[in-house]
C-alpha cells in the first residue's frame, strides 16, 4: 500500500497525468479551474479598488461637512445683532428710537 501511494504521489509531482491517455479530461478541468481561479482575483482586485475608492469619498465627506459647520458658525456670527449694529455704528447709524409704524395701501375699485 505505501509503495502505491508513493507512486502516485511521484505521478502527480511528474506530471503523468497531463500526459495519459485521459489527459483530455484533465486539461479541461485544469483550463476551468484556472479561468475560475482568475475571475476571483479580478474580482478581488476589484473589490479593494472599491473600498479604496470609498474611504477616499468618506475622508473628502468629513472635510466638506467641516468646512460646512465652520462657515455655518461664521455665517451666525455675523448675523448677531451686537455684531451688525457695531458694523453700523461705524457709519454712523443707530437703532431707533420708535419702533416702525405699518403703512396700509388701498386701492378703490371703479
Amino acid at each position: 500500500m505505501n509503495a502505491k501511494v508513493r507512486k502516485n504521489v511521484y505521478d502527480i509531482l511528474r506530471g503523468s497525468f497531463l500526459t495519459d491517455e485521459s489527459a483530455f479530461k484533465n486539461w479541461r478541468i485544469i483550463i476551468f479551474i484556472v479561468a475560475l481561479l482568475l475571475v476571483m482575483i479580478s474580482s478581488g482586485h476589484r473589490a479593494d479598488g472599491k473600498v479604496q475608492k470609498i474611504a477616499t469619498l468618506n475622508k473628502l465627506q468629513r472635510e466638506v461637512r467641516a468646512e460646512y459647520v465652520d462657515t455655518k458658525t461664521i455665517l451666525m456670527r455675523m448675523k448677531m445683532e451686537s455684531n451688525i449694529r457695531q458694523r453700523v455704528k461705524a457709519k454712523g447709524l443707530a437703532p431707533a428710537e420708535t419702533s416702525p409704524q405699518k403703512i396700509k395701501v388701498t386701492y378703490k375699485k371703479d
